[in-house]
């Protein structure tokens, strides 16, 4: 390929389309740190943390894009040395000191120097050399058959190195590990603080950052042949790469993001994969802090073959050292022998083809051959990272309404609220407001049904000053939020028998849904978006243009109605439901008009709500959201005793995606219609 500096800049843009531009890669990192902050100072109060990490959290969104959890107990200190315990109340915390005097590079064993109290913990203990160790094997099968206990299928897990994976058709949906942290480093990272501050990569302020965060002990061993494998703990430093990934330009970030899809595309092509993409993600770290490339656009493709040629020569030495710890090899015992000679002769032939062996992937190759078939095309590598508001909105709204929170308590929400409050005082991107903003209404709507479903024995006065603040509630989460929120309000109405007041603010809904400007979905017509509301605030352009699914936790009851779906779902570990606001306004229009009795108005919602499941074609009804949703047409249909038409759409429901597991429910209500039209000799 000819004219590098040309296809570098048109694969620079190709890949801000593929893999994102520089704006929409910076929102999806502060969304989810907003998020994690959030998240991770609540849960710390549970004593148990959990953060989100790999490819993901990075801010890739490719289809292969994993997504990787960790958690760990808080009250775990992971020590150096014994006399760093006196940091610590050693009355609440369990010490555990990490040796590493006897195993190799980037691995530990962790002795316990108090008794644990987890059963995790207990259940790992082994005894070693007059020492009480933790086994890395114990401890992850532990684990394992713990999620099973939880309800989750092992059929759909298996042991991904240390951690459960969850895969669908052999692709991982995501990886979750139970480990330890510590906020201690180990000796050996001196010598990488070393090396990063002789070539100044990452920089200074990047190396503070990272030294200040934790490292991890992973539950698996090394790959060396030793009756103390079982012992071994794998160091982690995961939030340390994240730090690192983020601190690259545009241009090293799209670099990674070929690497990764030359793997899994060209490299890892149906044959069984020996290299995976952290090896990608080291290969580039070397190669910016060895400082040999110039990382710009015009230079992309000629970035992606030096590092390229220098995994080929960790192949060909049959050594690849980790970034941290050089002396960690991590070939070693894993690409060896013939494997290594099949992988090595693979590359060679990409090697001999030059960098035309991009063409190899068919994501890459969609890219360039718009440039190689015109050579007078020239394309701006600034044209890549133009953005319109449309777009940058529908990148924040698509990470914003990702994650949701579920808290169990009242004293949850609150404190979310609390934390949420104390954020909004710092100095934070556009992009994080609007996260606080949406976490409050979504914190609110949460409190507010919690408090709804923590009644007991009140008198008369006390509920209706309870309902007083319910409402109250809810109209501030509605006034916060995007549109679809004022529909919580019409869910409690409905629930406490107001019908008037429900089809009033259903209706006010579905007269700010029918705008042609509304945002669902990633739905719109960017230039119609751009001009209705593009002069407007960011915070004002979700409250009038965005919509959000409903999202009703399976453990908190909302209508009677779909009480028994909750109850199925929950029990078969889903955690919410998923409703379009779409189906959400026809259902409460169906019920409300029938409770009144308004016949009429009652026949053209339920009309409404089928033409809508018959003739939507994902715009307004998602794929995954169809089995509640012919569901919820079916349980209106028997409500207002159109029991034929009842059948009809639960087996409708049978039919779709399984996304909310509710199978149990609806044979039951088939059994249940069935036995209804016997009786009324109507089968």
């Amino acid at each position: 390929m000819n004219h590098i500096p040309r296809l570098s800049e048109v694969l620079y843009v190709g890949l801000c389309h593929k893999i994102g531009t520089p704006t929409e890669v910076a929102i999806r990192r502060d969304v989810k740190d907003i998020y994690e902050m959030i998240e991770k100072t609540v849960t710390i109060h549970t004593g148990y943390v959990m953060i989100k990490s790999g490819s993901y959290r990075e801010g890739f969104r490719l289809t292969t894009s994993d997504i990787d959890q960790m958690h760990w107990f808080c009250d775990y200190k992971l020590i150096t040395d014994t006399a760093q315990s006196q940091l610590y109340n050693t009355s609440k915390n369990i010490f555990v000191l990490m040796e590493d005097s006897h195993t190799p590079p980037g691995f530990v064993r962790l002795r316990l120097l108090t008794h644990p109290r987890h059963e995790i913990a207990i259940s790992s203990i082994v005894f070693c050399n007059d020492g009480t160790y933790m086994s890395s094997r114990l401890w992850r099968e532990y684990y394992f058959q713990a999620l099973h206990k939880k309800g989750i299928n092992l059929e759909k897990l298996k042991i991904h190195g240390p951690c459960a994976s969850s895969s669908s058709s052999g692709v991982i949906e995501f990886d979750d590990a139970c480990c330890l942290a510590s906020f201690t480093w180990p000796k050996l990272i001196r010598s990488w603080i070393e090396r990063c501050q002789r070539h100044t990569w990452p920089s200074a302020f990047v190396l503070e950052k990272i030294l200040k965060n934790e490292c991890h002990c992973m539950p698996i061993g090394s790959k060396f042949e030793s009756p103390y494998n079982d012992l071994e703990w794998r160091l982690s430093y995961s939030r340390a790469e994240e730090q690192l990934v983020c601190s690259m330009n545009h241009t090293q970030f799209l670099c990674y993001g070929i690497l990764k899809i030359f793997l899994k595309e060209v490299i890892n092509f149906r044959v069984e994969p020996l290299l995976c993409s952290y090896f990608m993600k080291t290969t580039m770290f070397w190669m910016i802090q060895l400082g040999h490339i110039k990382w710009f656009p015009d230079n992309l493709i000629d970035c992606f073959w030096k590092c390229f040629k220098y995994l080929i020569h960790c192949v060909y030495r049959e050594d690849f050292p980790n970034f941290f710890i050089p002396q960690n090899n991590m070939f070693m015992n894993k690409i060896v022998d013939d494997a290594r000679e099949s992988l090595l002769q693979q590359l060679y032939q990409y090697y001999r083809i030059g960098v035309s062996c991009l063409l190899l992937s068919p994501t890459l190759k969609s890219i360039l051959e718009p440039a190689l078939s015109s050579p007078s095309l020239e394309i701006s590598a600034a044209e890549g990272e133009i953005i319109s508001i449309a777009d940058s909105d529908i990148c924040g709204m698509t990470e914003i309404f990702k994650s949701s929170f579920s808290s169990q308590y009242i004293w949850e929400s609150y404190l979310y609220l609390k934390l949420i409050n104390t954020l909004s005082r710092f100095l934070l991107t556009p992009y994080q407001l609007l996260t606080l903003q949406y976490c409050t209404a979504q914190s609110l709507v949460s409190l507010a049904f919690k408090m709804a479903n923590s009644t007991s024995c009140y008198t008369h006065k006390n509920i209706y000053n309870l309902d007083t603040i319910i409402c109250g509630i809810l109209r501030m989460a509605a006034r916060l939020g995007p549109v679809s929120v004022l529909l919580y309000l019409s869910l409690y109405y409905y629930r406490t028998g107001r019908f008037d007041k429900t089809l009033h603010t259903t209706y006010i809904t579905k007269e700010r849904l029918s705008k042609t400007f509304i945002l669902y979905n990633e739905n719109v017509d960017r230039q119609l978006y751009n001009e209705a509301v593009g002069n407007r605030s960011l915070s004002r352009r979700m409250k009038i243009a965005w919509v959000h699914h409903v999202l009703s936790f399976t453990n908190t009851p909302c209508i009677e109605e779909l009480c028994l779906e909750q109850c199925v779902s929950q029990h078969d570990g889903v955690p919410f439901f998923s409703v379009s606001p779409f189906v959400i306004v026809e259902m409460l229009s169906v019920l409300s008009h029938y409770r009144l009795g308004n016949r009429s108005q009652c026949l053209q919602s339920l009309t409404d709500l089928q033409t809508l499941l018959i003739y939507d074609d994902g715009t307004y009804v998602p794929l995954q959201e169809r089995d509640l949703s012919w569901q919820i047409l079916g349980i209106c249909q028997q409500v207002v005793g159109d029991l034929h038409g009842a059948l009809q759409s639960y087996e409708e429901s049978l039919k779709q995606e399984p996304f909310h597991r509710i199978k149990e429910a609806t044979d039951f209500r088939i059994k249940c219609v069935k036995q209804q039209l016997q009786r009324n000799g109507q089968v």
